[in-house]
């Protein structure tokens, strides 16, 4: 696309995004016009920064609607309240955009990271990638966060030119957590000692979205209830506080106003930590963030010591509560009935899949396609397929 073609004070075009960005960033801030560039070159947008393309991409992909049908904890079908992964991603996008402003950042590209994070979940969540991860144990195995890369870089297709989002290497280096140690088809982004900064506050901001929904789902669901929670270093002094504060109101408010209040706490503490650990150890440029040993964005000993134990009891609580792993087991059977009948029977595929076996193998082809089901599309092809009279709520 072509610059604007007038000067008009009402209009705020892409050099005046990233003059911005120069002149208001922190040092340590990923700026737009520094990028690195894409997989495929093209224009730049008159109006909008490279990573506002990004953030862009990923709203606009096919794999973030799906995110919509597509388990947190609880299957679909178990209540309209509940998260699921578009709600946790766009959860863990808000707390991205707070920290990422306060501290100065890029929030443009830490949205994008946030929002992408999750787009290679399998249906049914960590239990559809569990099962996956065995299926092709001796292939690679599977990772929701080397999906992920997939997704945007390949099975996502959005332009005749080329196959992906096409989306800069700053927004590819967010979405590999984990780095990278296993063979993919195209360039991977630079990776460094660390992560970009925004990068690394769009994880921490994953982490303290899912300790908190997962915590007011399982509340909500009456698995968990206040009483439970009084002996927490973290939770107990808030609910305390939010008890003492309220007296005897509904339930549900007591619930918001914690989950509020755990919010606020882990945020607050992540941002003045992690501009604490900025002005003592001298980073004063995104190389700065990459470099160095550590990471740069972390909580205080005592939060992260208090988060840690919140997990804990959330895995030993709720993650393996009864009804939890009724659910995770019948979610097993149904990913693995799946693949391995559609590698037995590959003309049960669609065409496109197939076309992939020769480049990808048959195994990854599959996975890929498995992968990208929504809960309620792997329930229905698993009773087309193998089991018509039962679902995983049967």
């Amino acid at each position: 696309m072509s610059a604007p073609t007038t000067a008009s004070p009402s209009l705020r075009s892409r050099a005046g995004h990233e003059k911005d960005e120069q002149e208001h960033l922190a040092p340590c801030a990923t700026r737009s016009m520094e990028s690195r560039g894409r997989l495929h070159p093209e224009d730049e947008h008159p109006y909008r920064t490279a990573f506002q393309r990004d953030r862009d991409r990923v709203v606009h992909s096919t794999a973030f609607r799906r995110l919509q049908y597509k388990t947190q904890v609880f299957v679909y079908h178990e209540g309209d309240h509940y998260r699921n992964r578009l709600t946790h991603s766009m959860e863990c996008a808000q707390i991205t955009r707070t920290i990422a402003r306060a501290l100065g950042l890029n929030e443009d590209l830490a949205e994008a990271v946030a929002l992408a994070h999750d787009l290679g979940h399998t249906p049914f969540g960590h239990a559809g990638e569990r099962v996956l991860d065995r299926l092709l144990a001796d292939e690679g195995g599977f990772d929701h966060n080397r999906q992920c890369l997939r997704v945007v870089d390949l099975l996502e297709v959005r332009d005749a030119e080329y196959e992906g989002l096409n989306l800069t290497d700053e927004s590819r280096e967010g979405i590999l957590k984990h780095g990278c140690s296993w063979s993919h088809p195209v360039r991977l982004p630079e990776l460094r000692a660390q992560r970009h900064l925004e990068a690394q506050i769009a994880d921490a901001a994953d982490e303290i979205a899912y300790t908190n929904h997962d915590l007011d789902d399982a509340l909500r669901s009456g698995v968990l209830d206040f009483a439970m929670l009084a002996d927490l270093p973290l939770l107990g002094p808030l609910v305390e506080d939010v008890t003492k504060r309220l007296g005897a109101t509904r339930e549900s408010v007591l619930r918001a106003r914690l989950i509020v209040s755990l919010i606020n706490r882990l945020v607050t503490d992540l941002i003045e930590t992690t501009a604490a650990r900025i002005d003592g150890r001298g980073v004063r440029s995104p190389a700065d963030v990459r470099d160095a040993a550590e990471r740069t964005a972390v909580f205080s000993p005592e939060v992260e010591a208090g988060k840690r134990q919140i997990k804990a009891f959330l895995f030993d609580t709720f993650y393996n509560h009864p009804r939890v792993v009724t659910t995770t087991q019948k979610a097993e059977r149904i990913v693995e009935d799946l693949f391995r009948v559609l590698r037995e029977r590959p003309g049960l595929l669609p065409a496109g899949v197939q076309a992939r076996f020769a480049r990808e193998g048959d195994g990854r082809a599959v996975a890929d396609y498995v992968a990208g089901m929504t809960d309620r599309f792997a329930m229905a092809e698993h009773r087309k397929l193998l089991d018509p009279h039962e679902g995983i709520a049967g």
